[in-house]
């Protein structure tokens, strides 16, 4: 069994901050920007400066690392641009070491993406700066080589961010999922995607079979899509209900709402399912930063191995639980062996 992603690489620069930083870049708490040229770019070696942390990341890139960490070996391979420089072969590295294949696109001209990330107490600020995430080529997907490992895949995932990216490459995986009846699922990204990049977000629905964000992403899709509601619910069911490419799965929404229930709809299924998350005491918690990737990354292993909904939910937030007492997206260096709750 495999799992193939795609999205956006970047190295990731965190570190921990009082609030006067995100503030002097104008961030706000659990938010994600795209960086502004003229605006952004001394938040890097500020972060730096603090001692910061350094991880292969970008979100599905975090969800890739977080499956393979509950897969066998080889079940993970990941697809984004980079750029020719030693913060590529550190992205290399870090996914050699945690499980994840790595298949970049290779850009000459741009640097490899970085995500400055501020910790500020439990939350995070990030703010990004894609320069060669953002060059990524169709042409690299469909090349014989990369197109293979395509059809091998029994599930795909792509993270939203990519909408700012490639949305053709997105399309021609949905299509691809849809036409060979593989499992295609989404991750929703962050509240921006679904208000600035809403058309393409919804040119995509069609081909989710698995649809995964937080209570506040679902919120926002909900009002650019014109409904009238902050039911994170009914929104769920309304997700879930949107038209849909392969008829033969039914979708599933998932929304996370951090320490509340992850609530579940499936399409045409009125009778919606919550499931309690895995609690553990506020004093153990680290950094919540990418608990979310985290989730994505837990329950794609279960829909890899096969495992019901009910433990693929449990499996990401079995994973989150540990996340979160790392510092940034990471997981243990002493691998945890996953127990199904009772």
């Amino acid at each position: 069994m495999s799992l193939l992603v795609l999205e956006n690489p970047l190295l990731d620069i965190q570190a921990v901050g009082d609030e006067a930083l995100p503030n002097k870049y104008g961030l706000k708490a659990n938010d994600a920007i795209l960086a502004d040229e003229n605006k952004h770019m001394g938040i890097y070696q500020e972060l730096l400066d603090r001692d910061a942390k350094i991880i292969a990341g970008g979100a599905a890139q975090n969800s890739a690392r977080g499956a393979a960490y509950m897969l066998p070996p080889n079940s993970v391979i990941y697809l984004g641009a980079v750029g020719k420089d030693k913060e590529a072969d550190q992205l290399r590295d870090a996914c050699t070491k945690a499980g994840v294949r790595t298949e970049y696109y290779v850009d000459e001209k741009e640097p490899t993406g970085k995500c400055g990330v501020v910790i500020t107490g439990h939350d995070r600020s990030m703010c990004t700066h894609l320069a060669a995430a953002n060059t990524y080529k169709i042409e690299h997907l469909k090349s014989e080589p990369v197109w293979n490992l395509v059809k091998k895949a029994e599930v795909i995932y792509v993270g939203a961010y990519h909408l700012t990216v490639n949305v053709p490459a997105i399309l021609a995986l949905g299509e691809e999922a849809a036409k060979s009846n593989k499992i295609f699922m989404m991750g929703m990204g962050a509240p921006f995607i679904a208000e600035f990049f809403k058309d393409p977000l919804a040119e995509t629905s069609k081909y989710w079979d698995y649809i995964v964000g937080n209570e506040t992403e679902a919120r926002t899709w909900a009002k650019s899509q014109g409904h009238n509601t902050e039911d994170v619910r009914q929104i769920a069911q309304l997700i879930a209900d949107l038209p849909k490419a392969n008829e033969k799965r039914k979708r599933t929404a998932i929304i996370t709402q951090g320490t509340e229930e992850t609530v579940v709809a499936i399409q045409g299924e009125k009778t919606l399912q919550e499931f309690p998350v895995h609690a553990i005491d506020s004093s153990k918690i680290n950094d919540t930063n990418g608990a979310g990737d985290a989730f994505a990354g837990g329950f794609l292993s279960g829909l890899v191995e096969g495992k019901s909904l009910k433990e693929s939910v449990d499996r990401g937030q079995w994973l989150a639980a540990l996340s979160i007492q790392e510092l940034g997206p990471s997981y243990p260096a002493t691998k945890k062996t996953y127990t199904p709750s009772s």
